[in-house]
């Protein structure tokens, strides 16, 4: 009687291990195919084989139809692609290269193109108009397919942040005060070297306020204290506490006060925070005036900017988009840029000549006479070399003299 025939366990082990290996094997590579590594093995990719002279023939006529030179991807250094060139051997290689951001549309990108197509706004001659967004085609943060779009929306929500006339509801304090308070905001805002983005908001977030509540003289610069923390915390990455504002004002209030204050304020305004100052247009409207960047004109807009956010009449007359437009308008006049007013600034902020020149003169009368103005933080600020001492330029005298 034949005995049977006994495996060793360890060799059975090991069957069962290369099977498993072979079929992971199948597993990964079907799986590879999906991103270009192709098998035309149909025992690689899990097909059992046909029997017979049918399936021998149908397989030969799969093989020559699929059989397609491939295209080989090398990934090397010029070095080796000089060496490989002199050594004169082996397979012709054909490098390919992922197509650059500049050549790809996106949909935002092709809707828009029709619209201003549509529109007869793509009419214009291109040489009247600059792409200011040409230097970031490959800077995924500048988002330049949308970054026009973005700033339509700025343009069409800008009047929901934006303040009027409200001094007649407020019995104790005046103008005068309120631009007191934004000159100590500005000089602290520069000792806690803050972002310039916090200054505009803390701005608005005091007129917003004091449009829907009234206060008392005595808490005016609690108010002041309470809209820079808020305005801190939205915009900076480290926040200064309770305590510096505490102390930069001289001890004048305790902490439950200021927190009672940044608590009433978010509830006035709803916590409705995200609005377009004035800082979001002089952003854009400084890079479509100054091509390429000038730190000296950069400034300069900066300066009439926030010499106008110090006057009220300049915040409730004129929205934030215009502001920045005038400030620009009037750098450009006082830095003696000509022309003053582009085609390509124009396009960018909505605004001719003749809508922003009021605004303009304004700035730069506020200029003319900010060196004898008790109010010294704006004129300090930018004296210093490290904003190219723009505040001790001469006015614009163009516009100067047409300033009533």
């Amino acid at each position: 009687m034949a005995s049977k025939a006994v495996v060793p366990h360890q060799q059975l082990r090991g069957e069962v291990k290369q099977r498993n290996v072979v079929v992971a094997d199948r597993r990964n590579r079907r799986v590879l195919q999906d991103i270009g590594n192709l098998v035309n093995d149909g025992a690689l990719q899990g097909k059992k084989p046909g029997r017979g002279p049918m399936a021998k023939k149908a397989a030969k006529k799969e093989v020559v139809e699929n059989h397609i030179p491939e295209t080989v991807i090398v990934i090397s250094s010029d070095d080796e692609s000089e060496n490989n060139k002199h050594a004169g051997g082996g397979r012709l290689v054909v490098s390919k290269e992922e197509p650059s951001r500049k050549n790809v549309k996106t949909l935002t990108a092709i809707l828009t193109a029709r619209s201003k197509a549509a529109c007869g706004l793509t009419k214009k001659p291109e040489d009247s108009l600059l792409n200011i967004d040409a230097a970031d085609l490959e800077n995924e943060l500048a988002a330049v397919e949308y970054v026009d779009d973005i700033y339509k929306f700025y343009k069409l929500t800008e009047a929901d942040g934006r303040v009027h006339d409200y001094m007649h509801v407020q019995p104790d304090i005046n103008a005068r005060m309120r631009s007191i308070l934004v000159d100590w905001l500005i000089e602290v805002h520069r000792k806690f070297e803050l972002m310039p983005e916090t200054l505009y908001l803390t701005i608005n977030i005091i007129d917003r306020f004091l449009a829907v509540k009234v206060v008392s003289r005595r808490e005016l610069q609690l108010v002041g204290i309470g809209a820079m923390l808020i305005a801190c915390k939205y915009e900076e990455i480290w926040a200064p506490e309770v305590n510096d504002f505490i102390c930069i004002s001289d001890n004048a209030y305790i902490r439950e006060q200021v927190l009672a204050m940044e608590k009433a304020i978010l509830g006035k305004l709803e916590w409705y925070l995200t609005v377009p100052t004035p800082y979001v247009f002089l952003v854009r409207y400084i890079k479509a005036s100054i091509i390429p960047s000038d730190k000296e004109m950069e400034n300069m807009v900066f300066f009439l900017a926030e010499l106008g956010l110090m006057q009220y009449p300049v915040v409730i007359m004129y929205c934030p988009s215009l502001i920045a437009a005038s400030a620009v308008y009037a750098a450009r006049c006082t830095l003696d840029k000509s022309p003053f007013w582009t085609e390509t600034l124009k396009h960018h902020t909505g605004y001719t000549e003749d809508m922003i020149m009021d605004c303009a003169k304004l700035l730069v009368k506020f200029h003319s006479a900010v060196a004898e103005s008790k109010l010294k933080a704006v004129h300090k600020k930018f004296s210093s070399a490290e904003r190219g001492a723009v505040a001790l330029s001469s006015p614009a005298k163009n516009l100067l003299a047409n300033a009533s």
